[in-house]
Protein backbone atom coordinates (compact mmCIF):
# COMPACT_ATOMS: atom_id res chain seq x y z
CA UNK A 1 0.00 0.00 0.00
CA UNK A 2 0.98 3.32 -0.35
CA UNK A 3 1.98 6.06 1.91
CA UNK A 4 -1.23 7.85 1.49
CA UNK A 5 -3.57 4.20 2.27
CA UNK A 6 -1.49 3.71 5.00
CA UNK A 7 -2.01 7.42 6.96
CA UNK A 8 -5.73 7.95 7.92
CA UNK A 9 -5.49 4.78 9.51
CA UNK A 10 -2.01 5.22 10.90
CA UNK A 11 -3.30 8.62 12.65
CA UNK A 12 -6.46 7.18 14.33
CA UNK A 13 -4.47 4.43 15.47
CA UNK A 14 -2.37 7.39 17.59
CA UNK A 15 -5.04 9.61 18.23
CA UNK A 16 -5.65 8.80 22.18
CA UNK A 17 -2.08 8.68 23.14
CA UNK A 18 -1.77 11.94 21.48
CA UNK A 19 -4.70 13.53 23.36
CA UNK A 20 -3.12 12.31 26.61
CA UNK A 21 -0.09 13.69 25.75
CA UNK A 22 -1.79 16.98 24.81
CA UNK A 23 -3.51 17.15 28.23
CA UNK A 24 -0.57 16.66 30.21
CA UNK A 25 1.18 19.67 28.60
CA UNK A 26 -1.75 21.75 29.22
CA UNK A 27 -1.73 20.74 32.58
CA UNK A 28 1.78 21.91 32.35
CA UNK A 29 2.86 25.05 30.85
CA UNK A 30 5.85 26.70 30.23
CA UNK A 31 6.96 30.40 29.73
CA UNK A 32 9.39 30.38 26.70
CA UNK A 33 13.17 29.61 27.01
CA UNK A 34 11.82 28.02 30.40
CA UNK A 35 9.81 24.39 28.27
CA UNK A 36 12.48 22.14 30.20
CA UNK A 37 9.79 19.41 31.19
CA UNK A 38 7.95 20.26 27.74
CA UNK A 39 10.90 19.39 26.03
CA UNK A 40 11.72 16.03 27.92
CA UNK A 41 8.48 15.35 26.48
CA UNK A 42 9.43 15.61 23.00
CA UNK A 43 12.41 14.16 23.30
CA UNK A 44 10.97 11.23 24.89
CA UNK A 45 8.28 10.74 22.20
CA UNK A 46 11.14 11.54 19.56
CA UNK A 47 13.69 8.78 21.37
CA UNK A 48 10.54 6.36 21.49
CA UNK A 49 9.55 6.79 17.99
CA UNK A 50 13.46 5.80 17.18
CA UNK A 51 13.93 9.37 15.83
CA UNK A 52 17.24 11.16 15.49
CA UNK A 53 16.91 14.72 17.22
CA UNK A 54 19.13 17.42 18.57
CA UNK A 55 17.95 19.43 22.12
CA UNK A 56 19.01 22.32 23.45
CA UNK A 57 18.14 24.51 20.88
CA UNK A 58 16.83 28.33 20.38
CA UNK A 59 18.13 29.23 23.79
CA UNK A 60 18.28 25.44 25.54
CA UNK A 61 14.82 24.00 24.92
CA UNK A 62 13.95 23.85 21.11
CA UNK A 63 14.81 20.53 19.70
CA UNK A 64 14.99 19.45 15.92
CA UNK A 65 14.60 15.98 14.71
CA UNK A 66 15.18 14.59 11.49
CA UNK A 67 13.41 11.62 9.39
CA UNK A 68 15.77 10.46 6.35
CA UNK A 69 13.96 10.11 2.55
CA UNK A 70 15.05 10.40 -0.67
CA UNK A 71 16.80 13.34 -1.50
CA UNK A 72 19.05 15.95 -0.65
CA UNK A 73 16.79 18.31 0.17
CA UNK A 74 14.80 18.52 3.10
CA UNK A 75 10.98 19.70 4.35
CA UNK A 76 10.82 21.31 7.51
CA UNK A 77 7.28 21.18 9.60
CA UNK A 78 7.90 23.65 12.79
CA UNK A 79 5.34 23.83 16.08
CA UNK A 80 6.08 26.38 19.13
CA UNK A 81 5.74 24.87 22.55
CA UNK A 82 5.74 27.79 25.01
CA UNK A 83 2.57 28.92 26.93
CA UNK A 84 1.86 32.30 27.54
CA UNK A 85 1.63 34.53 31.72
CA UNK A 86 -2.28 34.05 31.99
CA UNK A 87 -4.63 32.76 34.73
CA UNK A 88 -6.50 29.89 33.32
CA UNK A 89 -10.21 29.57 33.73
CA UNK A 90 -11.16 26.64 31.39
CA UNK A 91 -12.25 24.73 34.27
CA UNK A 92 -11.42 21.68 32.60
CA UNK A 93 -9.93 18.84 34.87
CA UNK A 94 -6.65 19.25 33.14
CA UNK A 95 -6.51 22.78 34.06
CA UNK A 96 -2.73 24.17 34.72
CA UNK A 97 -0.85 23.65 37.58
CA UNK A 98 1.53 26.13 36.92
CA UNK A 99 0.08 29.39 38.91
CA UNK A 100 -0.13 32.31 36.93
CA UNK A 101 0.44 30.50 33.30
CA UNK A 102 -1.37 28.60 31.04
CA UNK A 103 -1.53 27.39 27.32
CA UNK A 104 -4.13 30.32 25.74
CA UNK A 105 -2.78 30.15 22.51
CA UNK A 106 -2.90 26.11 21.60
CA UNK A 107 0.71 25.54 21.29
CA UNK A 108 -0.02 22.30 23.59
CA UNK A 109 -1.97 21.61 20.66
CA UNK A 110 0.24 22.78 18.13
CA UNK A 111 3.21 20.64 19.84
CA UNK A 112 0.97 17.41 20.02
CA UNK A 113 0.31 17.83 16.68
CA UNK A 114 3.93 17.57 15.71
CA UNK A 115 4.64 14.29 18.28
CA UNK A 116 2.06 12.85 15.86
CA UNK A 117 3.57 13.96 12.68
CA UNK A 118 7.02 12.14 14.26
CA UNK A 119 4.92 9.02 14.69
CA UNK A 120 3.21 8.30 12.10
CA UNK A 121 5.90 9.19 9.68
CA UNK A 122 8.27 6.84 11.30
CA UNK A 123 5.86 4.16 10.84
CA UNK A 124 5.29 5.26 7.34
CA UNK A 125 9.20 5.26 6.67
CA UNK A 126 9.31 1.39 8.00
CA UNK A 127 7.15 0.84 4.67
CA UNK A 128 8.66 2.95 2.26
CA UNK A 129 11.46 5.43 2.45
CA UNK A 130 9.67 9.01 2.49
CA UNK A 131 10.13 11.02 -0.81
CA UNK A 132 12.32 13.27 0.71
CA UNK A 133 14.16 13.89 4.77
CA UNK A 134 11.50 15.89 6.95
CA UNK A 135 12.86 18.07 9.59
CA UNK A 136 10.73 18.64 12.86
CA UNK A 137 11.48 21.90 14.40
CA UNK A 138 9.72 21.85 17.49
CA UNK A 139 10.54 25.66 18.04
CA UNK A 140 10.74 27.43 21.95
CA UNK A 141 9.63 31.35 22.84
CA UNK A 142 7.27 32.34 20.43
CA UNK A 143 5.24 34.34 22.15
CA UNK A 144 8.37 36.73 23.26
CA UNK A 145 10.20 36.85 20.00
CA UNK A 146 12.63 35.04 20.15
CA UNK A 147 12.63 31.57 19.36
CA UNK A 148 12.71 31.32 15.84
CA UNK A 149 15.67 33.56 15.10
CA UNK A 150 17.31 31.80 17.79
CA UNK A 151 16.71 28.19 15.86
CA UNK A 152 17.97 29.76 12.49
CA UNK A 153 21.11 31.11 14.16
CA UNK A 154 21.83 27.69 15.49
CA UNK A 155 21.45 26.26 12.26
CA UNK A 156 18.07 24.71 12.07
CA UNK A 157 17.45 25.49 8.84
CA UNK A 158 20.70 24.86 6.57
CA UNK A 159 21.51 21.07 7.59
CA UNK A 160 22.49 21.25 11.56
CA UNK A 161 20.66 17.88 11.56
CA UNK A 162 20.31 15.89 8.08
CA UNK A 163 20.16 18.40 4.97
CA UNK A 164 19.81 21.86 4.58
CA UNK A 165 15.03 22.43 4.44
CA UNK A 166 14.17 23.93 1.21
CA UNK A 167 10.70 24.58 2.02
CA UNK A 168 8.88 25.07 5.44
CA UNK A 169 5.42 24.93 7.31
CA UNK A 170 3.73 25.78 10.58
CA UNK A 171 0.20 26.29 11.29
CA UNK A 172 -2.01 27.90 14.11
CA UNK A 173 -5.15 26.92 15.57
CA UNK A 174 -8.36 29.27 14.20
CA UNK A 175 -10.57 29.28 16.62
CA UNK A 176 -12.67 31.47 14.33
CA UNK A 177 -13.48 28.08 11.52
CA UNK A 178 -14.90 25.38 11.96
CA UNK A 179 -13.11 22.53 13.49
CA UNK A 180 -10.61 20.50 10.78
CA UNK A 181 -10.81 23.66 8.31
CA UNK A 182 -7.62 24.48 6.75
CA UNK A 183 -7.35 28.20 5.84
CA UNK A 184 -4.76 29.16 3.79
CA UNK A 185 -3.79 32.57 1.53
CA UNK A 186 -0.76 33.56 -0.23
CA UNK A 187 0.74 36.97 0.46
CA UNK A 188 0.88 38.12 4.12
CA UNK A 189 -1.54 36.69 6.06
CA UNK A 190 -0.40 38.10 9.50
CA UNK A 191 1.08 41.38 10.07
CA UNK A 192 4.60 42.82 12.05
CA UNK A 193 4.37 43.40 15.32
CA UNK A 194 6.69 46.17 16.52
CA UNK A 195 6.76 48.21 19.87
CA UNK A 196 6.93 51.73 20.51
CA UNK A 197 7.76 53.43 23.89
CA UNK A 198 7.81 57.25 24.52
CA UNK A 199 8.77 58.96 27.07
CA UNK A 200 7.60 62.54 26.79
CA UNK A 201 9.47 65.22 29.32
CA UNK A 202 8.41 68.26 30.72
CA UNK A 203 8.17 70.67 33.66
CA UNK A 204 6.17 70.26 36.99
CA UNK A 205 4.18 72.35 38.95
CA UNK A 206 1.66 72.63 41.72
CA UNK A 207 -1.70 72.11 39.83
CA UNK A 208 -3.06 75.26 40.91
CA UNK A 209 -0.16 76.80 38.70
CA UNK A 210 -0.27 75.43 35.34
CA UNK A 211 1.62 78.92 33.32
CA UNK A 212 4.59 77.54 35.46
CA UNK A 213 4.55 74.34 33.91
CA UNK A 214 5.08 72.66 30.37
CA UNK A 215 2.13 69.88 30.80
CA UNK A 216 3.65 66.43 29.65
CA UNK A 217 0.00 64.51 30.23
CA UNK A 218 -1.22 67.72 27.39
CA UNK A 219 1.47 66.54 25.61
CA UNK A 220 0.61 62.94 25.49
CA UNK A 221 -2.89 63.73 24.66
CA UNK A 222 -1.77 65.78 21.54
CA UNK A 223 0.88 62.47 20.74
CA UNK A 224 -2.16 60.01 21.58
CA UNK A 225 -4.69 61.61 19.38
CA UNK A 226 -2.17 63.06 16.14
CA UNK A 227 -0.43 59.23 16.38
CA UNK A 228 -3.80 57.89 14.51
CA UNK A 229 -3.10 60.56 11.52
CA UNK A 230 -0.80 58.23 10.44
CA UNK A 231 -3.38 55.62 9.47
CA UNK A 232 -6.37 57.81 8.56
CA UNK A 233 -3.75 60.50 6.63
CA UNK A 234 -0.32 59.11 6.17
CA UNK A 235 -1.25 55.69 4.92
CA UNK A 236 -3.43 54.42 1.87
CA UNK A 237 -7.11 53.84 2.44
CA UNK A 238 -6.76 50.17 0.87
CA UNK A 239 -3.31 49.25 3.05
CA UNK A 240 -3.98 48.15 6.67
CA UNK A 241 -1.73 49.73 9.34
CA UNK A 242 -2.50 50.19 13.01
CA UNK A 243 -1.32 52.09 15.36
CA UNK A 244 -2.60 51.53 19.23
CA UNK A 245 -1.22 53.21 22.32
CA UNK A 246 -1.98 50.71 24.69
CA UNK A 247 -0.55 51.88 27.82
CA UNK A 248 -0.26 55.38 29.33
CA UNK A 249 1.60 56.49 32.26
CA UNK A 250 1.77 60.04 34.07
CA UNK A 251 1.49 61.63 37.44
CA UNK A 252 1.35 60.18 41.38
CA UNK A 253 -0.59 63.17 42.60
CA UNK A 254 -4.09 64.74 41.97
CA UNK A 255 -3.20 68.27 42.44
CA UNK A 256 0.14 68.20 41.13
CA UNK A 257 1.54 68.23 37.27
CA UNK A 258 4.17 65.76 36.25
CA UNK A 259 7.43 66.15 35.13
CA UNK A 260 7.25 63.39 32.84
CA UNK A 261 4.77 60.72 31.38
CA UNK A 262 5.10 57.48 29.24
CA UNK A 263 3.46 56.19 26.20
CA UNK A 264 3.68 52.62 25.05
CA UNK A 265 1.98 50.31 21.55
CA UNK A 266 2.00 48.52 18.90
CA UNK A 267 2.42 48.61 15.40
CA UNK A 268 0.98 46.32 12.75
CA UNK A 269 1.56 46.61 9.29
CA UNK A 270 1.30 44.07 6.30
CA UNK A 271 4.70 44.61 4.22
CA UNK A 272 8.26 46.07 4.56
CA UNK A 273 8.11 49.60 2.94
CA UNK A 274 4.68 50.45 4.98
CA UNK A 275 6.35 49.08 8.13
CA UNK A 276 9.30 51.78 7.12
CA UNK A 277 7.14 54.73 6.47
CA UNK A 278 4.42 54.30 9.27
CA UNK A 279 7.90 54.26 11.51
CA UNK A 280 9.22 57.20 10.60
CA UNK A 281 6.06 59.49 10.92
CA UNK A 282 5.28 57.93 14.22
CA UNK A 283 8.81 59.17 15.06
CA UNK A 284 8.25 62.94 13.26
CA UNK A 285 4.68 63.45 14.86
CA UNK A 286 6.07 62.69 18.42
CA UNK A 287 8.92 65.14 18.37
CA UNK A 288 6.92 67.49 16.84
CA UNK A 289 3.70 67.30 19.22
CA UNK A 290 5.92 67.17 22.28
CA UNK A 291 7.90 70.89 21.23
CA UNK A 292 4.49 72.10 20.38
CA UNK A 293 3.31 71.95 24.26
CA UNK A 294 7.02 72.94 25.08
CA UNK A 295 8.09 68.97 25.92
CA UNK A 296 10.60 66.77 24.43
CA UNK A 297 10.27 63.42 24.01
CA UNK A 298 12.13 60.51 23.34
CA UNK A 299 10.91 57.69 21.28
CA UNK A 300 12.56 53.95 21.28
CA UNK A 301 10.70 51.14 18.62
CA UNK A 302 11.76 47.61 18.89
CA UNK A 303 11.33 45.65 16.26
CA UNK A 304 9.22 42.77 16.66
CA UNK A 305 8.62 40.18 13.96
CA UNK A 306 7.95 40.83 10.03
CA UNK A 307 4.91 39.91 8.27
CA UNK A 308 4.26 36.67 8.00
CA UNK A 309 3.90 36.49 3.46
CA UNK A 310 2.66 32.84 2.67
CA UNK A 311 5.23 31.93 -0.42
CA UNK A 312 2.88 31.31 -3.60
CA UNK A 313 4.11 27.46 -4.22
CA UNK A 314 4.30 26.37 -0.37
CA UNK A 315 0.84 28.02 0.14
CA UNK A 316 -0.18 25.88 -3.44
CA UNK A 317 1.12 22.89 -1.78
CA UNK A 318 -1.17 23.36 1.35
CA UNK A 319 -4.39 23.60 -0.60
CA UNK A 320 -3.37 20.23 -2.29
CA UNK A 321 -2.25 18.36 1.21
CA UNK A 322 -5.77 19.92 2.26
CA UNK A 323 -7.94 18.34 -0.37
CA UNK A 324 -6.47 15.34 0.33
CA UNK A 325 -8.29 14.61 3.95
CA UNK A 326 -11.63 13.58 4.00
CA UNK A 327 -12.37 15.22 6.80
CA UNK A 328 -11.16 18.63 5.93
CA UNK A 329 -12.72 21.83 4.42
CA UNK A 330 -10.24 24.12 2.70
CA UNK A 331 -10.91 27.53 3.34
CA UNK A 332 -9.58 30.72 1.39
CA UNK A 333 -8.96 33.90 3.72
CA UNK A 334 -9.73 36.60 1.75
CA UNK A 335 -8.03 39.28 3.85
CA UNK A 336 -4.92 39.25 6.50
CA UNK A 337 -5.16 39.35 10.18
CA UNK A 338 -2.97 42.10 11.91
CA UNK A 339 -2.13 39.86 14.61
CA UNK A 340 1.69 38.54 14.23
CA UNK A 341 3.91 34.99 14.75
CA UNK A 342 7.55 34.66 14.73
CA UNK A 343 7.20 31.87 12.16
CA UNK A 344 7.75 35.13 9.72
CA UNK A 345 11.51 35.08 10.40
CA UNK A 346 11.57 31.32 8.24
CA UNK A 347 9.71 32.64 5.34
CA UNK A 348 12.60 35.52 5.25
CA UNK A 349 14.99 33.02 4.82
CA UNK A 350 13.33 30.49 2.55
CA UNK A 351 10.17 29.61 0.83
CA UNK A 352 7.21 29.58 3.62
CA UNK A 353 3.20 29.23 4.16
CA UNK A 354 1.67 29.28 7.07
CA UNK A 355 -1.95 27.59 7.46
CA UNK A 356 -4.98 27.94 9.95
CA UNK A 357 -6.49 25.06 11.46
CA UNK A 358 -9.90 25.77 12.37
CA UNK A 359 -10.88 24.50 16.13
CA UNK A 360 -14.45 25.99 16.29
CA UNK A 361 -17.03 23.39 17.45
CA UNK A 362 -19.88 23.51 15.37
CA UNK A 363 -22.40 23.41 18.26
CA UNK A 364 -21.06 26.17 20.18
CA UNK A 365 -21.85 29.59 18.77
CA UNK A 366 -18.80 30.78 19.47
CA UNK A 367 -15.42 29.84 21.47
CA UNK A 368 -12.97 32.17 23.57
CA UNK A 369 -10.56 33.90 21.75
CA UNK A 370 -6.52 33.16 21.79
CA UNK A 371 -4.93 34.25 24.65
CA UNK A 372 -8.02 34.09 26.96
CA UNK A 373 -8.17 33.07 30.07
CA UNK A 374 -11.10 30.01 28.84
CA UNK A 375 -9.58 29.19 25.69
CA UNK A 376 -8.35 25.66 25.68
CA UNK A 377 -7.21 23.66 22.08
CA UNK A 378 -10.00 21.41 20.35
CA UNK A 379 -8.96 17.96 20.44
CA UNK A 380 -10.91 17.17 17.35
CA UNK A 381 -8.88 19.09 15.08
CA UNK A 382 -5.26 17.31 15.85
CA UNK A 383 -6.26 14.46 13.09
CA UNK A 384 -6.46 17.11 10.73
CA UNK A 385 -3.26 18.96 11.52
CA UNK A 386 -1.22 15.72 11.70
CA UNK A 387 -2.32 14.70 7.95
CA UNK A 388 -2.14 17.62 6.72
CA UNK A 389 1.41 18.07 7.85
CA UNK A 390 2.15 14.48 6.96
CA UNK A 391 0.83 14.85 3.29
CA UNK A 392 3.21 17.87 2.93
CA UNK A 393 5.89 15.63 4.00
CA UNK A 394 4.64 12.69 2.14
CA UNK A 395 4.07 14.83 -1.86
CA UNK A 396 6.39 14.23 -4.23
CA UNK A 397 6.88 18.05 -5.02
Amino acid sequence: MTHSAQLSQLIQNELASLIAIRHDLHTHPEIGLNETRTSKVIQRELHSAGIKFQSGLGGGTGVIAQLPGLGDKSIGLRADIDALPIIEETGVSYSSQSPGIMHACGHDGHTTILIGVARVLAKLAKIAPLPRPVTLLFQPAEENLGGATRMIADGCLTGLLGPSISEIYGLHCWPWLAVNSVGVRNGPLLASTDYFSITVHGRGSHAAWPHLSHDPVIAMAAIITALQTVVSRNTDPNVAVVVSVCVVMAGHAFNVIPQDGALEGTIRTLNEQVRANTIKRIEEIVDHAARMHGCTADTKISAGCPPTVNHPTATDAVRRAAQQIPAAQLVEMENPFMGGEDFAFYGKEIPASFFLLGIQDPSRPSMPALHHPSFNFNDDAISTGIEAFCRLAISDS
